[in-house]
């Protein structure tokens, strides 16, 4: 006799995406990112972005014990996230202490993925960036060389540091700053991608860039807006950092309020703080306000019976 009920266990809408297959998704939409870098800056980019996926998949390994090197690949892409966050040639023993602190102390400490609170490579970035600022934040910028994969190359400032790039510059990446913060059209490229395969939501990156956009041309016009977008690591960070499924809010009202506050924090700091940056402080801080944005924005129940007190 044929089944007419079919009985299973929560839950009963079932995605074909997996852990791994969504890394590795994000590796792809990485991709044009990390070419653009190498474009620019030659192999010492790409040297740093080895070390800093090397010792982020061997820290994993180590500490689960399971003999996976790749594993679900979310080491990998926490690796080269950081990377992204550094300069084009920092010392190897930065990247590599930026990626265990990011893999043990940003994730592993937790219990692993799906119970970090903060993302693991900004965790990474932060220490780095309290602790060896000079080497991650100082006078460490290289002028791109495009297609001089092998040339000399010297120091300049961030465009973060004078506003004299011009927004062509900054659209291209022909600017220097971090691996994945000169590019804009690079990251844009890769996010495209990662909306096809619904990995991310538009109201985290939107509430972001738009919040940025908005306090950026308060301060000093149109042009103004659109340079805070653009420089630094605002795409980088709406697209990639604050998008994270596990430290990000899950209601659509929480992805909102989630990306403008980390867009507020990000325009605080560099218009009012020491520092020229403020994306990785942005948000980390409000992945820590996550529960409490989750908490706040659930919808209503409908349909729930209420005692009537007689």
């Amino acid at each position: 006799m044929e089944r007419k009920l079919v009985v299973s266990s929560s839950p009963h809408l079932k995605s074909p995406d997996d852990i791994q297959s969504i890394m590795v998704d994000v590796l792809i939409a990485l991709f044009p990112v990390a070419l653009m870098a190498v474009f620019l800056f030659g192999y010492r980019a790409l040297i740093t972005m080895i070390i800093a996926m090397f010792f982020a998949m061997a820290t994993e390994a180590i500490i689960l014990r399971n003999g996976k090197f790749f594993g679900d690949g979310s080491a990998a892409v926490t690796g080269l996230l950081l990377a992204m966050t550094l300069p084009p040639a920092p010392p190897w023993w930065i990247v590599a202490i930026g990626s265990i602190v990011a893999i043990a102390i940003g994730k592993q400490i937790y219990g692993g993925l799906g119970h970090n609170i903060f993302n693991p490579a900004l965790v990474g970035r932060a220490v780095l960036l309290v602790s060896w600022s000079t080497h991650v934040a100082g006078n460490v910028w290289l002028k791109p060389v495009p297609f001089g994969f092998t040339a000399d190359m010297v120091t300049q400032a961030s465009p973060l540091v004078n506003y004299k790039a011009s927004l062509v510059d900054l659209f291209l990446g022909t600017v220097p700053g971090s691996l994945g913060e000169t590019s804009a059209l690079a990251l844009i490229i890769g996010a495209i991608w990662l909306f096809y395969r619904g990995h991310i939501d538009w109201r985290i990156p939107g509430g972001f860039i738009g919040i940025v956009f908005i306090l950026g041309l308060i301060s000093g016009g149109f042009s103004m807006g659109l340079y805070h977008v653009l420089a630094g690591g605002v795409l980088l960070g709406a697209l990639f950092m604050a998008t994270d499924m596990v430290t990000s809010p899950v209601t659509p009202t929480g992805k909102l309020i989630f990306g403008v506050g980390c867009g507020v924090v990000t325009m605080a700091i560099r218009l009012f703080g020491g520092l020229p940056e403020g994306v990785t402080f942005g948000i980390l801080l409000m992945n820590g306000l996550t529960p409490l944005i989750d908490n706040l924005t659930l919808p209503k129940k409908f349909g729930e019976v209420k005692k009537i007190n007689a």
